[in-house]
């Protein structure tokens, strides 16, 4: 997954109007004023970042309307991953792993489950591997508290155990794990697991 890959949605001048209820020479007007952040094609027609649109929004006290909103969730989803592991050596590694394997998403890290809950309310991840056995919050309390708040989105969750124990995978699965994988993980199996569940 390179950077190529990474979906942004660009809106035309006219999209941009029928989002914020205006004419289409609003928008434009917008633009050309230095208000609206936009690039302009080859053929001359305006385009501007979802991302651009928002921060306009935002700036005039505009809310952002559900479509929009909507674009924005999907786009955010795999856009950030978190691991979280509180062996600093281990978790470096996975962390530099995941960078080098896909570009396009940004690698975040937390050692212990206190600091990947401030992480999660912050940055709302959309991929976690999520060590089981963590100080402070374990794996399990964290994994239950993610699946059970409805603001850290959906992230797709992969738990990892120094404990290769049927019923530790069967307890985080239950609590909404969609993958185990036993420690050290094997990263090009952990990076298979990461693609079969995004896809």
């Amino acid at each position: 997954m390179g950077k190529a890959d990474k979906k942004i949605r660009i809106f035309s001048a006219l999209e941009v109007a029928n989002i914020c209820g205006v004419v289409n020479q609003t928008a434009i007007n917008w633009i050309k004023n230095g208000y609206l952040k936009a690039f302009t094609t080859p053929g001359g027609q305006y385009r501007v970042y979802s991302e651009d649109l928002v921060e306009f929004l935002d700036s005039r006290g505009m809310r952002v309307p559900e479509e929009l909103q909507a674009i924005l969730d999907a786009q955010q989803k795999f856009s950030t991953m978190l691991v979280v592991d509180d062996d600093r050596e281990l978790n470096d590694l996975m962390a530099q792993y995941m960078k080098r394997h896909f570009e396009s998403i940004e690698v975040l890290q937390a050692f212990d489950g206190f600091e990947a809950g401030k992480i999660l309310a912050e940055s709302k991840p959309g991929i976690i591997i999520l060590d089981i056995d963590l100080p402070g919050i374990n794996g399990h309390k964290l994994c239950r508290s993610i699946k059970a708040d409805s603001s850290f989105g959906d992230p797709v969750i992969i738990s990892v155990s120094g404990l290769d124990d049927p019923s530790e995978r069967d307890a985080i699965l239950q609590e909404g794990a969609n993958a185990f994988l036993s420690k050290p993980p094997d990263f090009d199996q952990l990076i298979a697991t990461i693609e079969e569940l995004i896809s």
